[in-house]
């Protein structure tokens, strides 16, 4: 009987630890469902982030020299999205398999075609460089998302504004679910429309990059006349944008803006010699150039060594007699020389933005040419004497344009809109010369190419004026041959002048020979593409 008691006390006590378990259990399924249907009634968001956009740079008229080119980004759903069908829109197929697996929403790159669903949504975002970039020293660069150099630096915080990011918004359930059907909200970047507008003219940039696309070392320069609006400006060589490590390594320094840099300038001063000389009244000296004179005991060779004879100074300056321009030199007034001289340009800096500055170069002071000898030097471009490009495209421009020099402009404005410029200020001249005076000075360049049979700069497209220099440098090469610059600057039509157009080539050789026939080419393709 005993054991029968015992044998029901653990049966009844099995029965009700069973019945106390089923309980709690059912106490906790109940607890947890409502926790679980909690979760699943509670709403989130997901935002996806698919690329962002920047400031764009644009050319005068408004045509983009950045984000030109774009790339497509999808941002999709596994659960909702065909993995068969957006895989063939893949760039990297083996990456997107990868990601759609892990079955949460992401990002991949594909192409143009993908269409748009609940669970897949499609992204144009503009690339902001490539190796078909134009102006690529001027535009400048980025590092880790800022602008390093060029516009990009000067212009850092208005080009990489708020609201850069493209992205798609969902909704979500308590466990990060998203939820397919409830709609979704896109947003699209319009960054890229408002940015710096620039006086750059990308037709008339491209026509110079390619003429110069076998220079080793120089640059470019054109320039509007009337304005001072520059239309290009080209630095060689260039470099790739996407590899910037080859370009620190190579020994040509690619990544130097030559148009900002100073060079001696030979020839091309004999221009502002010949300024001074119609200034004092002397533009009618005559000179037998009998190939050398002799200055306080130095020699001075003229590069004709049996003399040019009897010249007036358009038969100087189309010969490009040193001689000629040394003697004149000792008949003017110095101080009045130098004045002319800085302004001109000449010792002082070509301001364009923040950042983008031509240097000031060399300019001799009036006490130094005091001395015979300098004055001679200085007198055809040589000895102290440097400038950049741009300075001599602006004394170009002056003559060009009836003695009022502009400022040279690289910054047109602002936009908000892609359309329209804001902040934009009104060309600033100044009048260096009477236009008389720079009436003559431009019959001197229009006869040193249109009556020089050996001019590489004439052409029958359009009539061209100009001015070559070989400058020289006091370096020579491993045969003993003596480096110069070859330089070359002018305006065209000659008769109605519009554009001035500078050429350098750094240890080119001779102005005529090197320089020469690349002004010609784009004088060329520039008549051409306004004839179009």
């Amino acid at each position: 009987m005993r054991r029968r008691c015992e044998s029901g006390i653990i049966v009844l006590t099995a029965v009700f630890f069973m019945m106390f378990t089923a309980v709690i259990m059912r106490y906790f399924i109940i607890s947890y469902n409502r926790e679980h249907m909690e979760l699943a009634e509670a709403r989130a968001e997901l935002k996806i982030v698919s690329g962002e956009s920047q400031g764009t740079i644009y050319d005068r008229n408004m045509m983009p020299l950045v984000n030109t080119e774009y790339r497509y980004y999808a941002a999709a759903v596994p659960q909702a999205a065909d993995r068969e069908e957006l895989k063939r829109y893949a760039v990297d197929a083996s990456s997107f398999c990868e990601s759609y697996d892990k079955g949460e929403p992401f990002v991949f790159e594909c192409r143009e075609g993908v269409k748009d669903s609940d669970a897949v949504t499609v992204f144009r975002i503009p690339v902001r460089t490539g190796k078909t970039q134009l102006a690529k020293h001027v535009i400048g660069s980025l590092s880790e998302g800022k602008g390093v150099s060029g516009i990009e630096y000067a212009y850092d915080s208005i080009l990489r504004g708020d609201y850069r990011e493209s992205s798609v918004t969902y909704q979500t359930d308590g466990f990060g679910r998203v939820l397919i059907g409830d709609g979704k909200e896109v947003y699209r970047s319009k960054a890229d429309i408002p940015g710096v507008v620039t006086a750059l003219d990308m037709d008339i940039q491209k026509i110079c990059e390619d003429a110069g696309r076998n220079i080793e070392k120089g640059a470019i320069v054109m320039a509007d006349v009337r304005t001072g609006d520059i239309l290009a400006m080209a630095s060689f060589p260039s470099y790739d944008t996407e590899d910037m490590a080859g370009a620190l390594s190579d020994k040509r320094s690619p990544l130097i803006n030559r148009a900002l840099y100073s060079y001696g300038v030979g020839s091309i001063f004999k221009l502002v010699t010949a300024c001074e000389a119609i200034n004092e009244g002397k533009g009618g000296y005559l000179y037998k150039c009998k190939g050398s004179t002799d200055i306080s005991g130095q020699i001075f060779n003229c590069h004709r060594l049996d003399g040019h004879g009897w010249q007036d100074m358009t038969e100087a300056m189309r010969n490009s007699c040193n001689t000629y321009f040394i003697t004149l030199s000792s008949r003017l007034d110095i101080d009045s020389l130098h004045d002319l001289a800085y302004s001109l340009g000449f010792g002082r800096e070509t301001y364009l933005c923040r950042g983008i500055a031509g240097s000031a170069g060399v300019l001799p002071t009036a006490d130094e040419l005091d001395i015979p000898a300098e004055l001679a030097n200085f007198s055809f471009g040589q000895g102290k004497l440097t400038a950049t490009p741009l300075q001599i495209t602006q004394l170009t421009c002056a003559i060009a344009g009836d003695g009022y020099m502009p400022q040279l402009r690289l910054i047109k404005g602002l936009t908000k809109d892609g359309i329209s410029v804001g902040n934009e200020k009104a060309p600033q001249v100044s009048r260096v010369m009477d236009d008389e005076t720079a009436g003559k000075l431009r019959d001197m360049m229009i006869s040193a190419i249109r009556d020089n049979l050996d001019s590489n700069a004439r052409t029958l497209e359009v009539p061209i004026a100009a001015k070559t220099s070989t400058a020289q440098t006091g370096r020579y090469d491993k045969a003993g041959n003596e480096l110069c610059h070859a330089w070359i600057t002018g305006f065209f039509p000659a008769y109605a002048p519009e554009y001035a157009l500078t050429v350098l080539i750094e240890d080119g050789g001779y102005g005529n020979d090197a320089a020469a026939p690349v002004f010609r080419e784009i004088a060329e393709a520039v008549q051409s593409e306004i004839s179009d």
